[in-house]
């Protein structure tokens, strides 16, 4: 999986429009309707992707723009499914902690309780530095694709140089991301995604997110394109296992998901059907600083900033062809997640990441001028 696409920048200004939203202001005479949120200008000529949002409880938009497969012309929609990249961390946090409200590990364990054949300079690392990228270890150890399996990936990361020693800082690791994967099934007694989906999904009421327990139509999956525009298949066209990807991406990347089934992922996080208020105070908890001297941390899977108008808790991730965004604001019970699968275009000349203001930003906007 790709280095997460960090910016602070990004993470107070959602965070400055986002709060906004609980604003105590007469209402209009007239609500707008949810398409009236989201503007095609908002977006660059020939992108496409999906967006939900989400405000005290209800979800007020959900929808796509542009097509999802440029080929046959299928249109993205609310039901459109994407690879939603470094997201998906949060889920693998989300049933570490959900694992701790069964009894079934605590984030102070250290992993040889999990691991077998932990090198002595590896012993020291526990569950927590895991989910808080402070372990010390390697970003990576291949592609994405690369068929790298569950045994060979516990062997190559307790095998690497370490960084630094663990707990001494914060290094961003889809190494770690994927050692938690493991320990979640050695804790669970099930496979990764079976737990996901019984655990998280389930409760939720996501009938649309994993890697291969949905029965996926290949018509209503996003095909992926690249700085060239070249299509690039749809996200299970690389190089699988039978049971979703190899393990240079499980439990720290790649699995698929809706914006519809996001946002009963960001309501279900306003509540306490997935997780108790305990569980979900430890998820949000800021811990770690990204940068030294820098004014973002890390939490469980989820980066957290402190502004003036409030919290906010925010993860991204992509691959070069698709980009996500999740962003909430628990003060406001403001929710917003958007996907594209075509976000950087020389043809076109445009690039997500460069716009100002961005995609988040506009829609955000339009939420504080109907609230």
């Amino acid at each position: 999986m790709r280095p997460r696409l960090s910016s602070a920048a990004a993470a107070f200004a959602v965070a400055l429009l986002l709060a906004s939203c609980d604003a105590q202001e007469p209402a209009p005479e007239k609500e707008p309707e949810p398409a009236e949120l989201f503007h095609a200008s908002d977006v660059p000529d020939g992108s496409s992707g999906s967006l939900v949002a989400t405000v005290d409880g209800e979800v007020v938009t959900c929808r796509g723009w542009g097509e999802a497969d440029h080929e046959t012309g299928a249109a993205a929609s609310c039901e459109t499914v994407y690879d939603i990249g470094s997201v998906t961390k949060q889920f693998t946090a989300a049933a570490v902690v959900k694992l701790k409200m069964q009894g079934r590990l605590r984030v102070s364990d250290p992993i040889d309780r999990f691991l077998d054949g932990v090198p002595e300079d590896k012993r020291g690392i526990t569950v927590q530095h895991l989910l808080t990228h402070t372990a010390g270890l390697v970003e990576s150890l291949g592609d994405d694709y690369e068929p790298l399996t569950r045994r060979a990936m516990i062997r190559g990361a307790l095998a690497s140089e370490l960084r630094t020693r663990p707990g001494a800082r914060y290094h961003y690791s889809n190494v770690g991301y994927s050692l938690l994967a493991a320990i979640i099934e050695k804790a669970s007694g099930l496979a990764y995604e079976d737990y996901l989906a019984q655990e998280l999904f389930e409760p939720a009421g996501m009938t649309h997110t994993g890697y291969v327990l949905p029965d996926w139509d290949p018509g209503g999956v996003a095909v992926e394109y690249d700085a060239q525009d070249r299509p690039q298949g749809r996200p299970y066209d690389h190089p699988w296992a039978a049971d979703g990807p190899y393990w240079n991406l499980r439990g720290n990347g790649g699995l698929l998901s809706t914006a519809h089934d996001m946002g009963r992922w960001l309501l279900a996080l306003e509540s306490d059907r997935v997780l108790d208020e305990r569980a979900k105070a430890e998820l949000f908890r800021p811990r770690v600083l990204e940068e030294p001297g820098g004014e973002t941390r890390y939490a469980y899977g989820w980066v957290v900033a402190d502004t003036r108008v409030g919290t906010v808790n925010w993860h991204n991730g992509g691959n070069g062809w698709t980009y996500a965004e999740l962003s909430r604001l628990p003060e406001s019970d403001v929710g917003l997640f958007w996907v594209t699968n075509h976000y950087r275009s020389k043809a076109s000349g445009w690039h997500f990441e460069r716009l100002r203001p961005s995609l988040t930003e506009r829609v955000v906007e339009r939420l504080v001028d109907a609230d």
